[in-house]
């Protein structure tokens, strides 16, 4: 697992005066070509089951063949769905203001344990692995003109010194040959954990949460980037915010979709 840091210009461990928020992490021992030589020359393992893994991959045959890829569900928002139907019942009450969401993964196992030591625990190797499963699961998507992770807010960037939501998007922008844009949206209100709250809780804590960045060259159709959707508060949120400011198509891909 590569180490992070945070610091300050000139003064190691702070990130009171920074400007913007940005990763801190030191990435290069994830995706530097230190890291591709070792895919090479050593045998991967496991990131599940700690087995040995296959190649490319750090995951082994019988986790690769238990993950639940999301196969059917709905258009707009991702809601897996039993039956074969476009959209859900609440997108067609209330439509998002995304045009299409994308999950890779229903988020049970072993989501529910790669996922939060990713975002939690500083596992980069774990979000390598996640970006590279998300993009085969959009390999048939509408590629759009730039990739947009979900920003944190900058006091829980400070705590957790890494953007899981820039690290998933950072490989899959190079896979797929779409630029990253992480200079589109800034998340101006320091909210609470999603987590701890109910789903109409959850919309009243993120209304009016992001921004569009001022003088940002707007791309006509972009794609949000998170790790995971529970209710879709967060990424109605940030879709408003770009439609409002003139993008004239939004859609979200996110890792896993909570059913």
């Amino acid at each position: 697992m590569a180490e992070f840091r945070c610091f300050r210009r000139g003064r190691p461990g702070s990130l009171e005066t920074m400007p913007d928020p940005v990763n801190q992490t030191a990435a290069h021992g994830v995706y530097g070509w230190t890291s591709r030589l070792f895919d090479r020359l050593l045998p991967s393992r496991c990131l599940v089951c700690s087995e040995r893994g296959t190649i490319g991959r750090d995951l082994c045959p019988t986790c690769c063949e238990s993950l639940p890829w999301l196969t059917t569900s709905c258009a707009r928002c991702a809601l897996p769905l039993g039956i074969d139907a476009e959209l859900c019942g609440d997108c067609l009450r209330r439509p998002p203001p995304q045009t299409a969401t994308r999950a890779a993964f229903v988020y049970r196992t072993p989501l529910d344990r790669l996922l939060p030591r990713a975002k939690f625990h500083g596992d980069l190797a774990g979000l390598r692995l996640l970006s590279t499963l998300m993009g085969d699961s959009l390999r048939d998507a509408e590629r759009p003109e730039a990739l947009a992770p979900i920003p944190l807010h900058r006091d829980r960037l400070r705590r957790r010194c890494y953007d899981q939501a820039l690290e998933l998007a950072r490989p899959l922008a190079r896979r797929l040959g779409v630029p990253l844009r992480d200079d589109l949206l800034r998340r101006v209100r320091a909210t609470a954990a999603q987590s701890r709250l109910a789903a109409g809780a959850r919309r009243r804590n993120l209304r009016g949460a992001f921004e569009v960045r001022a003088n940002a060259s707007l791309p006509a159709h972009v794609a949000l980037i998170d790790d995971v959707m529970t209710t879709g508060a967060t990424a109605r949120s940030a879709a408003l915010a770009l439609r409002r400011a003139g993008v004239q198509r939004v859609d979200v891909w996110v890792c896993a979709r909570v059913p």
